[in-house]
Parts: C-alpha cells; sequence; structure tokens
C-alpha cells in the first residue's frame, strides 16, 4: 500500500552540501540529464527514435505487480523492455539507491520517490529534470497541489505524481450514535466530542494519535496552514516549527492527550491492529490510503465505519493535508533519460495504467481523471455501509493546501520529531517546549549541514 508510512525512520547517509558534488560527479551520464538547470527540450524526432530503439530499463518500486502496468508500457513500446526490481519500500530504497549514486555504479534508470523525499533527492543533483521531455505539458493533468510537490524553485519537473494520501477521518458510526456524537466539523466540537467520550466510557479514546508517527503531525501542520519549511535557495532554508500556529496545535493535542480524552498508541504495531477491531478508537484521522487498509486490517468491523474531512479551523474555509503518496523519478546518471522520462509519464498519465493503479493496486489517485471517473467514485463498499467513501476523499483532496514544502533532509527532522514531540505525546509532557527542542536540533543540524538557515 503506497503511503503506508513506515512508522520510524532513522536519519541515514547525512546529505551534506558538500557531498552534493561528489553525488552528481559520481551519476557517470551527461551532465543535463542531472543538471539543476533547464537542459534545451528533446525533439519530438529524437524521442521517437528513442522509443524505437532497443532499450533496457532499469525501474525500481514497491508497488506490489506493478508489472501490469510496465507491460502496458511495453506493448505501446516495445523496444523498450524494463527490468522492475524491489529494492525494498521508502527508506531501504533510498539508501540502496544514495549507496548506488555514490559509487557510480547500480543506480536504476527511474525510481520511486515519495513526495517528502523528492526535496532530499533533487538538492543532491540526484533526480532529473524532466522538463526537456515534456513534463510540464502534463501539469493540467494532475491536482493542484501533487504538482506543486514535485517542482522546484526553479520549475524543475522532478518527478511524475504517482498516488497520493489526502487527509480525512475515519470513525465508528456505531459508537458515535451510541454516545449521541455529531460528526465533528470543526476541531473545538471534536474536543469537545472527545471528552464527552471519555467522561461516559474511559476505556474508548475518540482517536489515537500516535507517539511514533510523525506523517501525522506532518498533515495536521499542513491543514493548519502552517509552513515548518521553505527551500529559499540552493544552499538555504528556512525552518519555523515552533511558531505560535504550531504551539497552539500542540497545545491543543496536548490537552487532550493529558485528560485522557486521546491516546498515543504506537500505531501499525499487533497492539494497535487489536485496539481497531475492538472498537478502542472511536476514529481515526488517516490519509486516502487508510478505508482499503483498514478494511483489511479491522475485518471484524465492517459496516460500522464511515468517511468525513478532517474537523476544520476555520469551517468557512475547507482544508487539508496530506500523509503519503509518491512518484516516478528519472535517476540522474541514467543512459536512456529520454526512454525513462517517458515510462514515468506513460504509468502515471496513460488512462488504463491510472485506472489500473486505482482498482487492483488501490493507489488514491493524483490525476483528475480518474478522481472525477464515476466508476471510481461511486464506489460503494459495504466496509462503510454503502458510503461513497472514494468521493469523499476525492473531494477532499481539492481542499489539501498547494504551499506545503519539506525539507532537503527528512531523515533528520523525522528523527527529531521522535526524540521531541513525538516523546512529548508519550511522555504527556510539555509539547510546546518539545517543540522548542525540535526547532533548536533540526536547526543545528541543517547548519553543520553547511545550510544557511532563516536568512
Amino acid at each position: 500500500m503506497i503511503g503506508l508510512p513506515r512508522t520510524r525512520r532513522r536519519a541515514g547517509i547525512a546529505v551534506t552540501l558538500a557531498a552534493v558534488l561528489a553525488l552528481s560527479a559520481c551519476g557517470g551520464g551527461s551532465k543535463p540529464a542531472g543538471s539543476s538547470s533547464q537542459a534545451q527540450a528533446v525533439s519530438q524526432a529524437d524521442i521517437d527514435k528513442a522509443m524505437t530503439t532497443p532499450t533496457q530499463l532499469t525501474f525500481w518500486t514497491w508497488v506490489p505487480d506493478i508489472k501490469k502496468e510496465v507491460a502496458l508500457f511495453e506493448q505501446k513500446y516495445p523496444a523498450i523492455k524494463v527490468t522492475v526490481v524491489n529494492a525494498g519500500q521508502g527508506e531501504p530504497q533510498y539508501t540502496k539507491l544514495r549507496t548506488a549514486l555514490k559509487a557510480g555504479t547500480g543506480a536504476p534508470d527511474a525510481a520511486q520517490i515519495e513526495f517528502q523525499y523528492v526535496p532530499t533527492f533533487s538538492i543532491t543533483k540526484s533526480l532529473v529534470d524532466l522538463r526537456p521531455y515534456g513534463a510540464e505539458a502534463l501539469k493540467p493533468q494532475f491536482v493542484d497541489w501533487t504538482w506543486n510537490q514535485v517542482t522546484g524553485s526553479g520549475g524543475q519537473v522532478w518527478a511524475i505524481p504517482q498516488d497520493t494520501g489526502p487527509m480525512g477521518m475515519l470513525y465508528r458510526k456505531d459508537i458515535f450514535d451510541k454516545y449521541g456524537i455529531a460528526v465533528p466539523k470543526t476541531w473545538d466540537e471534536f474536543a469537545t466530542a472527545a471528552r464527552k467520550l471519555h467522561a461516559a466510557d474511559p476505556k474508548v479514546s475518540m482517536t489515537n494519535l500516535a507517539a511514533n508517527q510523525n506523517g501525522v503531525w506532518m498533515g495536521l501542520l499542513w491543514q493548519a496552514g502552517i509552513k515548518p519549511f521553505e527551500v529559499t535557495g540552493a544552499d538555504s532554508v528556512k525552518v519555523d516549527l515552533n511558531n505560535d500556529r504550531s504551539k497552539k496545535l500542540g497545545a491543543y493535542w496536548d490537552g487532550l492527550i493529558k485528560d485522557g480524552s486521546v491516546s498515543t498508541d504506537p500505531d501499525f504495531t499487533d497492539q494497535w491492529y487489536q485496539a481497531l477491531n475492538r472498537g478502542q478508537y472511536a476514529s481515526w484521522l488517516t490519509a486516502a490510503w487508510g478505508p482499503v487498509f483498514l478494511s483489511g486490517s479491522a475485518k471484524s468491523t465492517s459496516g460500522k465505519w464511515r468517511a468525513a474531512p478532517l474537523p476544520q479551523w476555520d469551517a468557512s474555509k475547507p482544508t487539508s493535508g496530506n500523509w503519503g503518496g509518491s512518484t516516478t523519478a528519472v535517476v540522474a546518471g541514467t543512459k536512456n533519460p529520454i526512454a525513462a522520462a517517458k515510462l514515468a509519464e506513460f504509468l502515471n498519465t496513460d488512462p488504463a495504467s491510472t485506472k489500473m493503479f486505482a482498482s487492483q493496486q488501490f493507489l488514491f489517485p493524483a490525476t483528475k481523471a480518474v478522481l472525477t471517473d464515476p466508476a471510481f467514485v461511486q464506489e460503494k463498499p459495504a466496509f462503510y455501509g454503502g458510503q461513497q467513501v472514494n468521493q469523499v476523499f476525492s473531494d477532499i483532496s481539492a481542499t489539501v493546501d498547494a504551499k506545503f514544502q519539506w525539507p532537503p533532509f527528512l531523515d533528520q527532522t523525522v528523527n527529531d520529531w521522535d526524540e521531541t514531540v513525538g516523546k512529548s505525546f508519550a511522555n504527556k509532557s510539555d509539547t510546546g517546549a518539545a517543540l522548542d527542542q525540535w526547532q533548536s536540533r533540526t536547526t543545528t543540524y541543517a547548519k553543520n549541514q553547511g545550510f544557511k538557515v532563516n536568512p
């Protein structure tokens, strides 16, 4: 399931600015394929020649059964053969990719990269700018915010969106009905309902805000309109993790956790799965991949769940954040940038391929076409009482803030979150102080890596 997070991340290879040139120098390919400056557009004649010349591509991806979509590509371009390799999901793959790039050998032509890791790899010149291969023309096919996630500060197109994770709320209708709880439309209503539920049944939490799950916190920051990071130049970044709005968000959840209305159990563990099946959580703040995941992980609760948007800070301006999702990127140093770029384009724009991702791998779409396809949005899964859950999340996708940015050193940011904010949830300690610690640690790390912080 794409978007399903790894619940713990640890800093792997440090990404220093000094390493940028070293990594890019080992690529082995032509400079335009990995250059951050825009290369000259490739002619249609060059594209036609490349796509009819016998070529072998290697594609690293963790999507189950993606060979079906790749087969569609090979059917259209019979001269191109693609070797699909599962090099691990997320961080394991990224570690192998960094190692291959540093060694100058063994890197794939194309690779799956999560949205949040695009800046981490683009800043080391590990990805190919896809503009010369016609990528800019694809923008209208995608939800606006997804395109912003793959676009560099200089207009580079670093990858093609594949799937997404706009955030909503799955809730137990039976529990809400039992305790007279209306679906909360605002966070104030959510807090009131949480405390009402806790008073009525202390064994049931309104939701579980996992102390090991940074992805949810990032999504909640995103929804609140908080901009924790901004890449302001090739060697400069703004870090703003403990601003007043972040402190307000921290205090909100701090209060609910301390009074017992919200639990902080580690997620994606046996205990967490059991709690879902026992009805220990009345709701799950999750992403658009959550409905399919939950239907397989909490089968005993079939028919009891429903979907709704996240509660809002301002009900007059519905907005959401994102948790998860990934892209197809072309790796610097490839000897076949045209064919690799067209593979990324085909997989994520061809109507048959994108529909297959949604219907067979259950990836939540990034393209407007699938998000408005009646066959997709009108599905009525029995697990959700016949509710059109895909339509709910399709509507939510249109409200995701397009301006959220990720840092170019995500591993360390996540590691520091685990040891500060996450720990404050687990220990029921001061989240405001933890945000200050997160700011300090992340800023120090960025400076030590050669970044100018908050210039």
